[in-house]
């Protein structure tokens, strides 16, 4: 969690009775590689991750052997990131949010085409089953240095009631709900306490019964907030912890987590019956290894909190406050590719010796060394929270410390038809990780496509910035390609969330 939503909002854009849509999620299919499916789209619409660039590359090379006269169109950070570059590429580059699918539709299809309303085609979504998403706000009002939102300086904004209704009405009656906001609490108190009214509203009606949020450290400061969501049916929040250091958390302008002391922060929450989850950010770049040890230990040795639902390293996200630090820095490893940003590659130069670093990576993917303290700290916990918890949530913990012990399975794709890496394992650094097999076409594709099956590079073997990057359009001169309208109607739509092969593909 959370998963793949781009597409479902993006197939809301599309006239339902004129256009044939359908749905591709590789991170939970594993990669595209059905001929068939391939050359079927007149129009193919990708989003992802930043790393996720290369990966789209791939399917549009797929998509254009198969069906020559295929458009693409790409969005997402990926594309926000690397405007003039993805240009070379596809035929529209998306630079706004979803909305911007309309003004596409308009000019390749015909205004005919787009729907009279943009709601998720949850219909479509057939990834989506237990659990079911919704947003009620876009992007942040805080400025974290190493966040891909702080790079694009978007404005928080407020989802008008009724909008955030109709997506839940869309949805049917379903038991468990995320609100996949990026901030749900946000800065506008009267707009989170209408929000908390609409959703006791749609409970009443059976639209849910249980819901989770994700919320910035300041929504802690106030208890009374843990008691009126509580109130509201939510059993679950997740907060970017990131770490317990004080200073670090002032370093990277998360002085929101400072707010209140994480330990206390996390069992008030608990304590109200409220499942706390989080990350850890291990930031080898600055911090020592004895340091995040020791936070490590502090934290498996506190059964009345939960344990991390995920430990990443610092990624670099292009177009971040964070990103150009390293490139002012020189801190950059060289021959980085944009693949590596995934992390779980170490691709800035750490503190410690490099060999020690890898060796503590290897380590703390899957907590060896640790594994018979999560243990005895999952015995506690439960012992702890077993009368304010329920059932599900304890067991949610369970699972999840469970994977936090078993990386590859918690992180592969759900299905057995995934590239593997062939003659050697995972350096964990940029500079010589293996590339992924999706980086060989699966089938003979146009020899015009070659290049777009080699990966794009950060960094070059000096450690500067590429020259491919370099003019690339960095870090925030978004432009559209535009293309002229169709000379007659497309039916045939298909929209592919594109996913770094090396974590949705690999199961490392």
């Amino acid at each position: 969690m959370p998963q793949a939503l781009g597409p479902i909002y993006l197939a809301g854009a599309f006239h339902p009775e004129l256009c044939e849509i359908r749905l591709y999620n590789e991170v939970a299919s594993g990669p595209l590689l059905n001929e068939e499916l391939l050359a079927w789209p007149d129009l193919l619409v990708m989003t992802g991750l930043t790393n996720s660039f290369d990966r789209m590359l791939h399917l549009t090379a797929y998509a254009r052997t198969k069906n020559p006269t295929t458009i693409v169109a790409a969005g997402g950070p990926a594309i926000r990131a690397l405007p003039l570059l993805a240009q070379q590429y596809f035929d529209y580059c998306c630079l706004g949010d979803i909305e911007e699918m309309q003004d596409v539709i308009t000019e390749a299809l015909g205004t005919a085409y787009v729907a009279q309303e943009m709601l998720p085609r949850f219909d479509l979504a057939y990834w989506l089953r237990h659990i079911n998403y919704v947003e009620s706000t876009r992007n942040c009002n805080f400025r974290c240095s190493f966040c891909a939102l702080t790079g694009e300086g978007n404005a928080y904004k407020k989802y008008d009631l009724d909008y955030t209704r109709k997506q839940i009405m869309a949805l049917g009656k379903v038991r468990r709900l995320i609100f996949a906001d990026n901030n749900f609490y946000g800065n506008d108190r009267n707009h989170f306490l209408a929000r908390l009214d609409l959703i006791k509203e749609m409970r009443t009606a059976g639209y849910m019964k249980d819901w989770a949020a994700l919320v910035t450290g300041d929504f802690f400061r106030d208890d009374e907030n843990l008691k009126i969501v509580q109130e509201a049916g939510c059993r679950f929040l997740f907060s970017g912890v990131e770490a317990f250091d004080a200073q670090w958390l002032k370093s990277v302008n998360k002085a929101q987590n400072n707010l209140c002391p994480q330990v206390e922060m996390i069992r008030k929450c608990l304590e109200a019956g409220l499942l706390f989850s989080y990350g850890l950010m291990f930031d080898v770049d600055r911090r020592r290894i004895s340091e995040l040890r020791r936070e490590l230990d502090l934290i498996t040795s506190t059964p009345n909190i939960t344990l991390p639902c995920f430990i990443t390293l610092p990624i670099p996200l292009l177009g971040s406050p964070f990103f150009y630090e390293c490139l002012d820095s020189e801190s950059l490893l060289p021959r980085t590719k944009l693949r590596d940003m995934d992390g779980s590659t170490l691709v800035c130069k750490p503190l410690d010796p490099i060999d020690d670093v890898v060796a503590f990576l290897g380590e703390m993917m899957t907590l060896r060394g640790y594994r018979w303290r999560v243990l005895k700290h999952s015995v506690n916990f439960v012992k702890n929270y077993y009368s304010t918890l329920s059932k599900t949530q304890l067991g949610v913990e369970l699972v999840n410390a469970a994977l936090l012990c078993a990386y590859s399975l918690a992180t592969a794709p759900a299905t057995p038809l995934v590239p593997t890496r062939r003659g050697r394992s995972r350096t964990y650094i940029s500079t010589t990780e293996i590339l992924d097999a999706v980086y060989t076409p699966s089938f003979r594709v146009a020899s015009r496509y070659e290049s777009y099956f080699h990966p794009t590079m950060v960094t070059d073997a000096g450690g500067q910035l590429s020259k491919e990057l370099a003019g690339a359009g960095l870090p925030s001169r978004f432009t559209k390609s535009v293309q002229p309208p169709l000379p007659s109607p497309l039916k045939h739509l298909a929209f592919l969330p594109a996913t770094a092969p090396k974590s949705r593909v690999m199961g490392v």
